[in-house]
């Protein structure tokens, strides 16, 4: 029988932010997204410590990732139907509101879905096995 407790959590861990960017552009070429990636972590307040962003083919999307310090933010795309699927999670003292804003500049989404996560959250419940 597994036991609910309550973690022990002071403060929350991070900031976890969920993108569904539909009717956006720019989804072809992951080259200029990798800047685009570096300036909007540099924004937030994040160190980005490396990028790698892998091209599938012409005009067939691409996929990325900026690893920080402060975690990642990462991108896979789906231009064929215009949606980006961008996860932004970041701890500290960084704001990951500010990279999806700076990111949502570049891929200018005509609708966003966003789920905003707190990781790490106080009164947390955990379950034990």
């Amino acid at each position: 029988m597994k036991q609910v407790l309550e973690a022990p959590i002071v403060a929350a861990c991070g900031r976890h932010l969920l993108a569904d960017f539909h009717g956006a552009t720019n989804l072809f070429d992951g080259t200029p997204a990798a800047e685009i990636f570096r300036q909007a972590a540099e924004a937030a307040g994040a160190t980005v410590l490396d990028t790698n962003f892998h091209d599938f083919g012409q005009r067939a999307g691409f996929t990325g990732v900026a690893i920080l310090a402060e975690s990642h933010i990462s991108i896979h795309t789906w231009p064929e139907v215009g949606y980006a699927a961008i996860d932004i999670f970041m701890c500290g003292d960084c704001d990951p509101r500010v990279a999806l804003d700076h990111l949502s500049k570049y891929f200018r989404p005509s609708r966003t879905e966003l789920r905003d996560i707190t990781r790490g959250a106080p009164n947390a419940v955990a379950i034990a096995s």
